[in-house]
């Protein structure tokens, strides 16, 4: 499992840089004036996805560690709840979650966590300084009714989820590897060596999330975001450089909420193959 994630990671802070290019140390500094990303994001090799790797027989290793109090996937963890109160019903968030940090998948979108200071649970921007990954166990009831179960691994979801109505019917029954739906596509540029070409998040038999596109040789091609199927926000593509550094090609600014009507996407920047700035969109300000 370690050497699945090793491979996974750019840095923690690769997110950050892919989908907001703002400088906020010096909002003097024009972010279009160069190309050329911090040498630091540079990625060591494309993930390698492994959606089958948790066979039946680690499943039956993990039963046995469950025995345990409080053991999840190899790891100690403490109980929590949140409780709140929404039009005289009452819901409850039952969760475990682990004490140690763990640096995630820089791919995923969502890593769930538990907020000590506001008591609630969020899905962005993890501050170990203030809160806690959820790990194991979660459950959701809107009064005395389940809503919603399923197991969390380092703040992703993980293994089968289920959602039901009040009623307790189930309504949906969902897949995951450690934050990736099981449905998601994935093509290779040779699928022995696990060579990835693109990453296309899926959800509900719609593209949700972020989209990834490499170079062959393994270096980020193209990065955006889907929801709801549609494309939203600013998608970069950038030059294949070799693995020398990472310098922007291009900007597409699309919708910024899915169906949004009237909205046509455009080229909001284009830089050249040594980082400098061609163009940019009249009348656009620097992100």
């Amino acid at each position: 499992m370690n050497s699945k994630i090793s491979l996974l990671l750019f840095l923690m802070t690769v997110s950050n840089a892919v989908f907001s290019q703002k400088d906020e140390k010096d909002e003097l500094v024009d972010p279009d004036s160069t190309g050329v990303m911090a040498d630091n994001l540079l990625p060591t090799t494309a993930p390698i996805l492994l959606f089958d790797d948790y066979t039946k027989s680690d499943k039956k290793k993990e039963e046995k560690k469950k025995a345990k109090k409080n053991i999840y996937f190899g790891e100690r963890t403490k109980k929590g709840y949140t409780k709140q109160t929404v039009r005289d019903q009452t819901q409850y968030q039952i969760f475990n979650f682990t004490t140690q940090n763990r640096e995630f998948d820089p791919y995923i979108r969502d890593i769930h966590w538990f907020d000590t200071r506001d008591k609630v649970i969020r899905t962005k921007e993890f501050d170990p300084s203030r809160g806690y990954l959820l790990h194991g166990p979660y459950t959701r009831e809107v009064g005395d009714a389940v809503v919603e179960k399923g197991n969390f691994f380092y703040g992703t979801k993980h293994g089968t989820w289920l959602t039901f109505d009040t009623k307790t019917v189930l309504l949906d029954k969902l897949h995951y590897s450690e934050g990736w739906p099981k449905d998601s596509k994935v093509t290779y540029y040779n699928r022995e060596q696990r060579k990835i070409e693109k990453l296309t998040p899926v959800e509900y038999e719609l593209m949700e999330g972020n989209f990834f596109h490499f170079h062959e040789n393994g270096q980020i091609g193209v990065t955006g975001e889907y929801h709801f199927g549609e494309k939203v926000g600013l998608w970069t593509e950038y030059w294949n450089t070799k693995n020398n550094k990472i310098i922007r090609k291009r900007e597409i600014q699309y919708q910024e909420n899915p169906f949004t009507k009237n909205f046509r996407p455009y080229i909001r920047a284009e830089w050249d193959q040594e980082g400098n700035l061609i163009y940019r969109k009249e009348g656009v300000a620097a992100n």
